[in-house]
């Protein structure tokens, strides 16, 4: 299966355009944002566990990153409320679930061979985050091949990223524009290699979940299982 497969073109989702699909496991649907393959593959994806739904034990080969947008996540003995950033490295494995319920963004299959960081940052602590310039910043993830954050914008702030190596947003809060279209909250973009990025923050600000530089190192054949 191929969705948004095509990183030299600009990919967006809105949720007026997005639907619920039943995953392998029941209790357990997705929203499919860009995906390359089946099962095991490279995929970027906002998931839905109704209450008292689970996955069983399974291994991330390429890893997993999670922002937990709202409900009660939980893997083991560990429960990661609404805004817990969440990143399990390359072979890593778990059981996860949810007692009440839950909505994730999740990210498949897209960290570097060599990562071997288990992160976990609660983005409610005000201690987690600074303030830079004209919005105040959340780092999540920073190495030789990629930037992620969350981002606090007021109303009318603008955020710019210029020909950079990729970059990838989720609208957690509030909403985006680009003078054309706007972007609400769930609203996915990703702008490819070279792309010039201008939005702006609406009427009540807006939380964005970032990334950039991860598209400079993609070859769509690495993330396919075999």
């Amino acid at each position: 299966m191929l969705v948004n497969a095509d990183f030299s073109h600009r990919a967006v989702s809105l949720p007026s355009e997005q639907h619920w699909v039943n995953s392998p496991q029941q209790g357990v649907e997705r929203i499919m944002l860009d995906r390359l393959g089946d099962e095991k593959t490279r995929a970027t994806s906002i998931v839905r566990y109704a209450p008292e739904s689970y996955f069983p034990h399974h291994q991330h080969p390429g890893g997993e990153e999670i922002l937990v947008l709202s409900g009660v996540f939980s893997d083991g003995d560990d429960h990661y409320p609404t805004g817990w950033y969440i990143r399990n490295p390359p072979s890593s494995g778990h059981q996860p679930f949810s007692h009440e319920g839950a909505i994730i963004f999740v990210k498949l299959w897209q960290m570097s061979p060599d990562e071997d960081q288990h992160v976990r940052i609660d983005t409610n602590v005000a201690d987690n985050w600074q303030h830079q310039g004209d919005r105040e910043v959340c780092p999540l993830f920073n190495d030789e091949r990629e930037e992620v954050s969350l981002q606090r914008l007021q109303a009318g702030t603008l955020l710019t990223i210029g020909t950079v190596n990729g970059a990838e947003m989720l609208v957690v809060a509030g909403e985006l524009n680009d003078g054309e279209v706007t972007y609400p909250a769930n609203s996915w973009l990703r702008y490819p290699v070279g792309a010039n990025v201008e939005l702006t923050a609406g009427l009540e600000g807006a939380t964005v979940y970032l990334k950039t530089g991860h598209l400079a190192h993609i070859n769509p054949d690495d993330f396919k299982a075999s």
